[in-house]
C-alpha cells in the first residue's frame, strides 16, 4: 500500500486520476482490453475530472463498472448516481465497450443476481474508491461483511453514512435519504489488480486514520484495503492531518 499526500483536493485529483489512466493504458496495452470499477460522490469530482482529460485512452476497449446505488431512487434524481456517472463521466468520454450500471429501480434481488454474473465475467483492473466519513468501503457501512464471496449485496445504510449524503447537498433532509442501496462487496472490490483510493477533506481525517493506523477490522470497513498487495491512497494535506509520521 502506498499514500500519496497533495496540499490540495485539486492536485490530489490530478495525480490520482493520471495514475489511473497509466494503469488503464497498461492493462489495454498488455492484453487488449480494460475492466474499471468508478466511484462516486464528492471525492471523486477531481479524480474524474482529471482521468477524462488524459489522452491515450482507447476507451472503446473499456468495459466499466460502478460500486453503488441507492434503492428504489429514479435515474433523474439529483443523488443518483448513475445521474452522476452519466454528466461526469458517461457524457464526455467517447463511447465505451460496455458500460454495466447498477439499476436501483428494479427488483434489488434480481439486479444483484444480474451484476454478480456480468462480474464475474470481467475481472477489474483497476477499482476507483473512497472511504466514507464513518469509514466504509462502497456502501459496506461498518460493522461490514468482510466474508460474503457474492459480488453485490443489499446492505442497510446506518444513520452517519446518510447524514454525510445529506450534509454533501444529495438530499434536503435526513428523511430524504434512502435506508438500503446495492453495493459491490469488500471481497469483489478486493479481487481489483490495482486500487486508487481517493479521499479528499478534512471531515475524512478520522476515518483515513482508522483505516490506515489500526489493524483491518470491520468496524473500520477501508481498512481492509491495508492487505491489497497494489492500493494506493491519495490524500491531501487535510484528510492526512491526523495521520502519524510513521504512517506517512
Amino acid at each position: 500500500m502506498k499514500i500519496v499526500i497533495s496540499e490540495t483536493n485539486t492536485a490530489l485529483g490530478h495525480k490520482a486520476g493520471k495514475h489511473t489512466a497509466e494503469l488503464i493504458r497498461l492493462a489495454i496495452g498488455e492484453k487488449g482490453y480494460a475492466n474499471v470499477i468508478l466511484a462516486t460522490g464528492t471525492s471523486q469530482f477531481e479524480t474524474l475530472s482529471q482521468l477524462i482529460k488524459e489522452d491515450g485512452i482507447d476507451w472503446a476497449k473499456v468495459t466499466m463498472f460502478h460500486l453503488d446505488e441507492y434503492i428504489g431512487m429514479k435515474i433523474t434524481h439529483p443523488a443518483s448516481f448513475r445521474k452522476y456517472l452519466k454528466e461526469r463521466f458517461l457524457s464526455i468520454v467517447p463511447v465505451l465497450k460496455n458500460v454495466f450500471l447498477i439499476n436501483g429501480d428494479e427488483d434489488a434481488e434480481i439486479e444483484t443476481v444480474r451484476l454478480d454474473d456480468l462480474i464475474t465475467g470481467h475481472p477489474v483492473d483497476v477499482a476507483l474508491v473512497g472511504v466514507g466519513e464513518n469509514g466504509h468501503l462502497a456502501f459496506n457501512d461498518p460493522p461490514a461483511d468482510f466474508d460474503t464471496k457474492k459480488p453485490y449485496l443489499i446492505v442497510n445504510l446506518d444513520e452517519q453514512c446518510r447524514i454525510q449524503q445529506m450534509n454533501e447537498g444529495w438530499f434536503a433532509t435526513l428523511e430524504e435519504v434512502p435506508k438500503q442501496a446495492i453495493s459491490m462487496s469488500v471481497k469483489q472490490i478486493m479481487k481489483s489488480k490495482h486500487i486508487i483510493c481517493s479521499v479528499p477533506d478534512e471531515r475524512k481525517a478520522l476515518a483515513v486514520k482508522n483505516s490506515l493506523e489500526n489493524e483491518i477490522s470491520n468496524m473500520f470497513p477501508a481498512s481492509i484495503l491495508q492487505s491489497h498487495p497494489d492500493c494506493t491512497f491519495y490524500l491531501d494535506k487535510a484528510s492526512a492531518s491526523l495521520l502519524s509520521k510513521n504512517v506517512i
